[in-house]
């Protein structure tokens, strides 16, 4: 007898601490997962327009013009040591054209626009020697400014 009050009793509690089956539910994702891979004629225009003027001001060290084209985000971070070594790292004689244009991600998982340019006269296969990355806020400020150089 007391056999099968142990089997009993240890049915029960596999019986009580078993799982209930719950029916599967569909949750409707209203995100889109389509991304951009490449600015529009629009942006590409105004995007472009203000880095032109931001290199302008950077060649003649207009700071004031610099910091109104800048986002307020890095505005804060930029020092005078930095249009410096701006200025040194790009050659202001030499023609720029935009080579691509797209979305950077950062680690915060946020896309910004950007847009790589290059020399004109650079004729490096298959990418240039020298790119500018230009990122930029969706109302046109800019994010930041990075010369690449390669070096073999």
């Amino acid at each position: 007898m007391k056999k099968i009050a142990i089997i009993f009793s240890f049915l029960a509690i596999q019986f009580g601490f078993s799982q209930k089956i719950k029916k599967a539910e569909v949750i409707k994702d209203n995100r889109t997962t389509e991304q951009k891979f490449e600015l529009d004629k629009k942006q590409k225009e105004l995007f472009n327009g203000k880095f032109e003027q931001f290199m302008t001001a950077l060649k003649a060290s207009d700071k004031k013009t610099m910091e109104s084209l800048m986002s307020e985000k890095t505005k804060s971070m930029v020092t005078d040591k930095v249009y410096e070594n701006l200025s040194k790292d790009i050659n202001f004689t030499r023609k720029i054209v935009i080579y691509k244009t797209g979305y950077k991600s950062f680690m915060t998982g946020e896309n910004f626009p950007m847009i790589q340019y290059k020399y004109a006269d650079d004729q490096a296969k298959p990418d240039p020697k020298e790119i500018i990355t230009a990122v930029f806020e969706e109302n046109g400020k800019i994010m930041g400014i990075k010369p690449y150089k390669q070096i073999k």
